[in-house]
């Protein structure tokens, strides 16, 4: 059964961070890092993981992804997401 996450980069050089679910976290962790050639992400490499949670279903994982994009998840981040 496929499984989806939920998760935070960080870019230590520029001080920005970067919310994101997927399928596969390793693929899409080299991706941003290493294999895109284009895209919001490439400008302010290298990130790190700083925060994943695990979902089953992937409505569930678009929701959490949802809210820590809005003013409240953000607010959430501060509080409960170590960057260094």
């Amino acid at each position: 059964m496929e499984s989806f996450v939920v998760y935070i980069l960080w870019s230590d050089s520029y001080s920005k961070s970067y919310i994101g679910y997927t399928s596969n976290l390793i693929s899409r962790f080299q991706s941003h890092n290493l294999l895109s050639k284009k895209g919001w992400t490439i400008k302010y490499r290298p990130w790190r993981v700083v925060f994943v949670r695990n979902f089953e279903l992937k409505r569930e994982a678009m929701l959490f992804e949802k809210f820590l994009k809005s003013g409240v998840g953000r607010e959430w981040i501060v509080k409960n997401v170590r960057f260094n």
